[in-house]
């Protein structure tokens, strides 16, 4: 198992912070009747958000493993790329 170090950790949940706004930003400007336009551009930058967080969090699990690698723990590399993968 890894964990993100707590520096990361913050990192990212400012970055899911700033995303969970954006969202709370698309359901207002859904119910004012906004423009589909700026919704679907908020909307967006949400999305980019997320799968930034989501980068973020396999980078620092693959810096974690090369790590453990180092002191003769097995890498799964097959786990990383598949949750690499789920994000495209």
């Amino acid at each position: 198992m890894t964990t993100i170090p707590a520096d990361e950790a913050r990192k990212i949940a400012n970055r899911l912070r700033r995303a969970q706004g954006q969202l709370t930003a698309v359901l207002g400007m859904i119910e004012e009747g906004r423009d589909c336009r700026d919704i679907v551009m908020q909307l967006s930058a949400a999305s980019s958000a997320i799968d930034r967080a989501g980068f973020a969090i396999i980078a620092s699990a693959m810096k974690e493993c090369l790590r453990d690698d180092a002191d003769g723990s097995s890498v799964e590399v097959a786990d990383l790329e598949k949750l690499f993968l789920s994000l495209s």
